[in-house]
């Protein structure tokens, strides 16, 4: 798994678990629609740091909480 694959995981679960719509994380969280759904629909492998922490923001999450997640564990190495 790479990380952008991990990252749209986590964001699903997320919202899993707090019963909200991508659409409301959007919202929540100042971000586009458009760029919440490229990262949902895998055309976005690479995410910035900076839009993962505006989804920890709306979420009222830490980055670190963010991370803290078995997805992140054994990512396939990006650089060969």
């Amino acid at each position: 798994m790479n990380i952008g694959e991990a990252v749209k995981m986590r964001i699903l679960k997320l919202c899993q678990e707090r019963s909200i719509t991508v659409n409301k994380l959007s919202t929540i969280s100042g971000i586009t629609q458009s760029t919440l759904s490229n990262i949902i629909g895998g055309r976005n492998n690479s995410t910035t740091v900076s839009t993962v922490k505006k989804i920890c923001d709306g979420l009222g999450i830490s980055v670190v909480e963010f991370f803290s997640d078995s997805l992140f564990e054994e990512l396939d190495q990006e650089v060969k």
